[in-house]
C-alpha cells in the first residue's frame, strides 16, 4: 500500500519523488483535484487595542515602588550597579595603570585639539576632566576613552569660526602677537588700531576668546539635547544610516581636513581661515602662495617631533607584546619641546607661535547662551549623529571583544549628558575615541574606575602644572594632531582591497572622503548618507533574476546560470526576483520577468488578436471569391501554441511587498489568464502573505489562497502539470 508515503500538498496528492499520476477520466481528474488538508496553519494572533496597550504602558511607568525606584536609579546610573561589585585585588591595578597612561596621553592632546576646535587650550582639559566623569558614572562600557576628539573638534572649530566671522571678529589667530610677521587679512573685521573689537553677548561685552567657547558651548549643549531627545524618544536607529563605509569615509576626508588645517602651524605661516566650501582646495593655495614666509626655527621643531611622534609609535608598534605600558611619546615631545622654547626664548627671537597663558583652577560654571543656540541648532545634528554613532560602534565593539554587553540607547544618554553639563562649565563636544580606547584595552582597563584616574590626573594638570605649558609652540601640537591621524590616513592605502573586496562600499568612501575633503565636514556627511542610501535603492531597483531549474529527481530548484546540471521543468517557468517589490522597482520586476519567459501578455493578446481579425479577413476574401452563400460567416481561428502554461514566481528572496507590488502580482495573474498562462506564488514569507491578503489578492475570504500559493516550488510546479493535464483532459472529452 502507498497510502502511509503520500505527501499532502495544496490541491492535490503525490508520491515523493515520482512523477504525478495523470487522471484518465473526469472522474478521476476530479479525485485529483480535490483540496485536502493544509500543511502548515497561521496562528491565529489576537491583537489588543491600542488604547488598552497604551494605558497600560502609561500605569506602569507611573507606577511609584521602592523596586521600580532602585531599577531606575541603576538604569540611569550604571555605576551603582557595578561599582559595590568591584574587585578591588583583581581590577585596581589593571585601571590605576590605564587610567594614568590615559591621563598622560590626554594632557597634551586636549591642549592640541583646541587649535582645532578655535578655542583657548585651558578649555580642552576642562572638557576631558568632565567628560570622564561624567561617563564614569553614566557609561555602560568598561573599556572606551570619553573624551576630547579631533574630529569633534574639527566640527566644534568650524562652527566656531563661522561665527565668529559672522560676528566680525577677524579669524587670524595671531592677531592680538607683536611678532613681525603678523598681519591682519581683510575680512571686514572691526579690528582698529588700539581697539579691540568686542559683541554683547548675555548682557556682558565679550572678545574673541569668550565668544569663541561661548559659541563651542552653547553648540555643545545643543548636540547633547538632541541626543537625550533621541534616546528619549528610542532613535537609536538613525546611527544605523552611518553604514561603516560612510563613517571610515568621512573619518579620511575629516582627517585629511585636519591635516591640510595644521599645516600652516608646522611651517609657521600666519594665514587666515578660509570660511566656506573647498576650505581645503583654498587652504593649500594659501599655504604655496605663502610659503617664502615658513619660519625655519618652527619647521626645524616640527621636523624633529614628527621624527620622535612616529619613531615611538613603530616601536610600539614592533614591541607591543614585550611592552606592558605604551610608550609617552606626545609627554616627552610636549616635555622636551617646552624646555626648549623657554629657555630657547624661540617665541621672542624667533617669532615661533606659542600656546600662552594657561591659567590655573576653574572658571566659575555659566549657562550656555539661549542666543546663540537657534544659530548652531542646525550644527548640533551631524554633530550629535556622529559623535553617538563613534561612541556606540566602539561601546558595541569592545564589548563584544571582552565578553559583555552595552546598552546602545544608555550609551546615548551618557553621551548626551557628556555634552550637556560639560557645557556649562566652558567644554565642547566630546565622544568615544578609538585610539585612546585601543590603549586603554591594552593597559589592562577592567572598569571605568580607569576613566576617573584619568580625570584625576587632568585635575592635578589644572590645579598645578598648566602655567608650565605657556611656551609649548602651536606646531609641536600640530605635530601631535597630525601623528594621531596615522589610523584614519591609513585608509587611503586600503583602497585597493576595499575595491576588490566590494565595488559599491569602494565607491560609498570615495565619494563620502572626497566630499567631506573637498566640500565641507557637514555636507560630505549628508552626501554620504544620501549616496549610500542611493545605493541601496539602485541595487534593489535592478537586482539579480534568474530561471530555476531542478536537480535531479529532487524537490531542489535553483538558478540554472549558477549551477550544472539543472533542468528546468516541461513547460513551466520559475521565476525568481532577489529584492523586495516595491514601488521603486516594479518597473524593472516586470521587465524582467517578459524577458526571462519572453512573452509579454499585452503584446501576445494584440498579436492574437490581429491575427484573428487577419483570419477573418481572408475568410471573407476566400467566401467572396467562392460565392459563399453564408457571407463568410465561417471564420478559421489562428491561436500561437505557447511553449509553457504556468509562470511560479519564487518569493525565497523578496523580503517584503508594498501595495503596488500587489497591484503587480495582481496584473501578471489578470493579464496572463488571457493568454491561457497560469501564474502561481511559492515561498512567500509570512510577511509577504500578510500583504497580499491585505490587498485580497487571493479573493474574498482567500478563497483562492489553495491554488495560487505554495509553501515551496516543488508542490507548485506539481499543481501547475496536474492543473494543466486536467483541463486538456476537460477539453478533449
Amino acid at each position: 500500500s502507498t497510502t502511509d508515503h503520500i505527501i499532502h500538498f495544496p490541491s492535490l496528492f503525490i508520491l515523493p519523488g515520482c512523477i504525478p499520476f495523470l487522471p484518465k477520466t473526469m472522474e478521476e481528474a476530479t479525485k485529483v483535484t480535490e483540496t485536502p488538508p493544509p500543511l502548515l496553519e497561521r496562528r491565529v494572533r489576537q491583537q489588543q487595542p491600542t488604547v488598552s496597550v497604551l494605558k497600560s504602558k502609561l500605569k506602569k511607568s507611573v507606577t511609584c515602588s521602592v523596586p521600580r525606584v532602585r531599577s531606575t536609579l541603576t538604569g540611569f546610573f550604571p555605576v551603582l550597579r557595578w561599582l559595590p561589585k568591584y574587585k578591588l585585588r583583581e581590577y585596581v591595578w589593571g585601571d590605576v595603570m590605564s587610567g594614568l597612561v590615559i591621563g598622560i596621553v590626554l594632557v597634551p592632546q586636549a591642549i592640541a585639539y583646541c587649535l582645532l576646535a578655535g578655542v583657548e587650550p585651558i578649555y580642552g582639559l576642562y572638557t576631558s576632566f568632565y567628560a570622564n566623569i561624567i561617563y564614569f558614572l553614566m557609561g555602560t562600557s568598561r573599556h572606551i576613552s570619553v573624551g576630547i576628539f579631533s574630529l569633534m573638534g574639527l566640527m566644534v572649530g568650524q562652527v566656531v569660526d563661522k561665527e565668529l566671522f559672522l560676528a566680525g571678529f577677524d579669524l587670524n589667530e595671531d592677531f592680538t602677537s607683536s611678532g613681525p610677521d603678523v598681519f591682519n587679512a581683510t575680512l571686514g573685521t572691526n579690528l582698529t588700531a588700539g581697539k579691540i573689537h568686542t559683541v554683547e553677548l548675555m548682557g556682558l561685552q565679550c572678545g574673541k576668546e569668550c565668544y569663541a567657547i561661548s559659541v563651542a558651548a552653547a553648540l555643545t549643549f545643543m548636540a547633547g539635547v538632541f541626543q537625550v531627545m533621541m534616546a528619549i524618544c528610542q532613535l537609536g536607529f538613525v546611527s544605523v544610516l552611518l553604514s561603516t563605509p560612510v563613517l571610515d569615509g568621512f573619518a579620511s576626508g575629516a582627517s585629511f581636513t585636519i591635516l591640510t588645517m595644521q599645516a600652516k602651524y608646522l611651517l609657521g605661516l600666519r594665514i587666515p581661515r578660509h570660511q566656506g566650501y573647498s576650505a581645503v582646495v583654498v587652504t593649500w593655495i594659501n599655504i604655496f602662495a605663502n610659503i617664502h614666509k615658513t619660519n625655519v626655527c618652527d619647521l626645524i621643531t616640527s621636523a624633529i617631533c614628527i621624527s620622535v611622534l612616529v619613531g615611538g609609535k613603530e616601536i610600539q608598534e614592533r614591541y607591543k607584546d614585550r611592552l606592558k605600558i605604551p610608550l609617552p611619546s606626545e609627554l616627552v615631545v610636549v616635555a622636551g619641546a617646552t624646555l626648549a622654547s623657554h629657555f630657547g626664548e624661540l617665541n621672542s627671537r624667533y617669532g615661533s607661535s606659542v600656546s600662552g597663558h594657561i591659567p590655573t583652577g576653574f572658571i566659575p560654571p555659566q549657562v550656555p547662551s539661549f542666543s546663540l543656540m537657534p544659530r548652531v541648532a542646525l550644527d548640533a545634528i551631524p554633530l550629535a549623529v556622529i559623535s553617538f554613532a563613534f561612541t556606540v560602534s566602539l561601546s558595541e565593539m569592545f564589548a563584544k571583544k571582552n565578553g559583555y554587553t552595552v546598552r546602545p540607547n544608555q550609551e546615548m544618554l551618557a553621551i548626551g549628558f557628556c555634552n550637556i553639563i560639560p557645557s556649562f562649565f566652558h567644554s565642547f563636544a566630546t565622544s568615544a575615541a578609538l585610539a585612546k580606547s585601543m590603549v586603554k584595552d591594552s593597559t589592562g582597563c577592567q572598569t571605568q574606575v580607569s576613566g576617573l584616574i584619568s580625570a584625576l590626573v587632568i585635575l592635578l594638570v589644572l590645579l598645578f602644572f598648566a602655567p608650565f605649558f605657556y611656551a609649548l609652540q602651536k606646531c609641536v601640537l600640530a605635530c601631535i594632531i597630525i601623528v594621531g591621524l596615522q589610523g584614519a590616513l591609513r585608509k587611503f592605502k586600503d583602497f585597493p582591497a576595499k575595491w576588490r573586496a566590494s565595488q559599491n562600499d569602494a565607491i560609498v568612501w570615495l565619494v563620502t572622503m572626497s566630499a567631506t575633503a573637498l566640500i565641507s565636514v557637514e555636507l560630505g556627511l549628508l552626501v554620504g548618507v544620501v549616496f549610500s542610501m542611493i545605493c541601496v535603492i539602485f541595487k534593489t531597483h535592478s537586482p539579480k533574476v534568474s530561471l530555476l531549474g531542478r536537480a535531479n529527481n529532487t524537490d531542489v530548484y535553483e538558478d540554472m546560470d549558477e549551477y550544472k546540471d539543472l533542468m528546468p521543468p516541461p513547460r513551466v517557468h520559475i521565476f525568481r526576483f532577489q529584492a523586495p517589490l516595491y514601488y521603486a522597482n516594479k518597473e524593472s520586476f516586470l521587465k524582467s520577468l517578459y524577458k526571462a519567459v519572453r512573452v509579454e501578455p499585452f503584446l501576445e493578446v494584440t498579436k492574437r488578436r490581429k491575427a484573428e481579425k487577419k483570419a477573418k479577413e481572408m475568410s471573407l476574401k476566400q467566401a467572396k471569391a467562392n460565392r459563399d452563400k453564408n457571407n463568410g460567416e465561417v471564420v478559421i481561428g489562428i491561436q500561437r501554441e505557447l511553449d509553457f502554461h504556468t509562470i511560479i514566481l519564487d518569493c525565497s528572496a523578496m523580503p517584503f511587498i508594498d501595495s503596488t507590488g500587489v497591484l503587480a502580482f495582481k496584473g501578471l495573474v489578470k493579464e496572463y489568464k488571457e493568454i491561457s498562462v497560469s501564474v502561481l506564488l511559492a515561498n512567500c514569507n509570512t510577511t509577504v502573505i500578510d500583504s497580499l491578503q491585505k490587498e485580497q489578492f487571493f479573493g474574498q475570504n482567500d478563497k483562492d489562497m489553495s491554488s495560487l500559493l505554495f509553501h515551496t516550488v516543488h508542490a507548485a510546479v506539481l499543481h501547475a502539470n496536474t492543473t494543466f493535464a486536467t483541463e486538456t483532459l476537460s477539453r478533449k472529452l
